[in-house]
C-alpha cells in the first residue's frame, strides 16, 4: 500500500527547491521591504509571493487539506489546527537576512496529521541545504542522517539564540539578561544566524547544543521541530515541559537530549537558562 505521507513529503521537497530559487533569484535584485510588528520585523513582496506559491500549489495537489502560512497570518487570517492533515509554512525564515543579503535564509514546511507531526522540510536555500525529518524514519541532511550532539556537559556547550524582533526596554533586558546566565555559567559560546528554522537545525546536525528563543511562533518550528526529535533532541518549553511543534507561540528550549536535565526556566521573567 502506497504511503500517502510519503507523497505529499516528496511532493513539498520539490516545492521547496523551487522556493528557493525564487528566492536566490529575488537576491539578485532590488526589494521593496514593509514594517510588520517593529522596525525589525520585516517582511517582503518575495515573502508573499513564495508562500502564495507554496500555498496554490498544494491546494491544487491537495485541495481538502489545511494551511497555516506566516504571511497570511500577519493579513488577519485565523489560524486553527484540526485533525485534518495541515500544512505549516514560513515562505522566508529569516527575512531580515534575506532583505541583508545574508546568507542563512530558509523555507520551512511543517505536515500534521491529527495535530501531530508527520514531516518537516527545512530548506537553506543559500547553503543548498535540505533539511527533513519524517515521524518514526529519522532526519537527513542531503541524504545524510543527522544525530544530535551527545554533550553531557553544559561547560563545554555551544548554544544558539535569537535577539528576536522586539526592541521593547523590558524584553531586551530580559533576552540580554538571559544571555549573561549563560555565559557566566561558563559556556563555550553562543551564536546566532537569523533563522530559528536553521538554528533547530544546527541542534539536529551536533554543531550546536541546545537553541532558545523567547516568542518563538508555530511555523517557526513546524518544519524543523521534527528534524530535531528525529535526530534524537528533544523539544521543552520554559517550564521544562515537552513543547508540540504545533503551539501558536511561546518560548523555546531546543536541546539534545543529554543536556536536558541540566536545563531549567526562571518562571518570574519566563526565561530559559541552564546550570551545572
Amino acid at each position: 500500500m502506497a504511503d500517502p505521507w510519503q507523497e505529499c513529503m516528496d511532493y513539498a521537497v520539490i516545492l521547496a527547491r523551487q522556493a528557493g530559487e525564487m528566492i536566490r533569484e529575488a537576491l539578485k535584485n532590488e526589494m521593496d521591504v514593509m514594517i510588520k510588528s517593529s522596525p525589525a520585523d520585516l517582511v517582503t513582496v518575495t515573502d508573499q509571493k513564495v508562500e502564495k506559491m507554496l500555498m496554490s500549489s498544494i491546494k491544487e495537489k491537495y485541495p481538502c487539506h489545511s494551511f497555516i502560512g506566516e504571511e497570511s497570518v500577519a493579513a488577519g487570517e485565523k489560524t486553527v489546527f484540526t485533525e485534518q492533515p495541515t500544512w505549516v509554512i514560513d515562505p522566508i525564515d529569516g527575512t531580515t537576512n534575506f532583505v541583508h543579503r545574508f546568507p542563512f535564509v530558509a523555507v520551512s514546511i511543517g505536515f500534521l496529521v491529527n495535530k501531530e507531526m508527520e514531516f518537516g522540510i527545512v530548506y537553506s536555500c543559500v547553503e543548498d541545504k535540505m533539511y527533513t525529518g519524517r515521524k518514526g524514519k529519522g532526519a537527513f541532511c542531503n541524504g545524510q542522517k543527522l544525530q544530535v550532539s551527545q554533550q553531557e556537559d553544559i561547560t563545554k556547550s555551544l548554544l544558539v539564540t535569537e535577539l528576536g524582533s522586539s526592541r521593547k526596554p523590558e524584553t531586551l533586558r530580559i533576552v540580554l539578561s538571559n544571555m549573561e546566565k549563560l555565559c557566566s555559567i561558563p559556556i563555550h559560546g553562543i551564536r546566532s544566524v537569523g533563522t530559528a528554522a536553521v538554528n533547530m537545525c544546527l541542534v539536529a546536525t551536533g554543531g550546536a547544543d541546545a537553541y532558545y528563543e523567547m516568542g518563538i511562533h508555530c511555523w517557526d518550528m513546524a518544519g524543523a521541530g521534527i528534524i530535531v526529535t528525529e535526530a534524537g533532541g528533544v523539544l521543552m518549553d520554559v517550564t521544562g515541559e515537552i513543547m508540540p511543534p504545533q503551539s501558536m507561540q511561546g518560548s523555546l528550549l531546543d536541546v539534545c537530549e543529554s543536556l536536558q536535565n541540566q536545563t531549567l526556566a526562571d518562571g518570574d521573567s519566563g526565561v530559559a537558562s541552564a546550570t551545572t
